[in-house]
């Protein structure tokens, strides 16, 4: 087929496929019926496996409450010794106590380790402890 331009009419000559497959191709009506119902399945099965995914995703690991819960654990230390390091400077701590009060504030998820929760538990407590000290120490003042 030689190719002259835009307005050059075209050939029609079997496609690279036919040609490979020995030139049998199936009629304009037979492919479309067989095309049209090929696709319906794969696109369920895709549906299917896309759900699937999606919840399993939404599905939280004993080791990824674990981490998030020693993590949440962590970052509250660090809170109070930012606390502990302004108040020993001679700061109020202000920014601080805020930072501290939004990590006690966040949802602590449960653990199925007694000793992990005792600790997390003593962590809390302390950082309460030192929000409740700051409140009255605001409405002595």
């Amino acid at each position: 087929m030689k190719v002259t331009g835009p307005s050059a009419p075209t050939t029609s000559t079997p496609s690279r496929a036919a040609r490979a497959t020995g030139g049998f191709s199936l009629g304009s009506t037979a492919g479309a019926s067989a095309s049209t119902a090929a696709p319906a399945a794969p696109a369920t099965t895709n549906v299917a496996g896309l759900s699937a995914l999606m919840a399993l995703q939404g599905v939280e690991t004993a080791t990824e409450r674990r981490r998030r819960a020693i993590r949440r654990g962590g970052g509250l230390l660090d809170r109070l010794d930012e606390l502990k390091i302004a108040l020993l400077s001679g700061e109020a701590g202000e920014g601080a106590l805020e930072r501290l009060g939004r990590d006690v504030r966040e949802a602590r998820t449960d653990d199925d380790e007694p000793g992990l929760t005792d600790l997390l538990n003593q962590i809390d407590l302390r950082a309460a402890v030192e929000l409740a000290k700051a409140e009255v120490r605001r409405s002595a003042a």
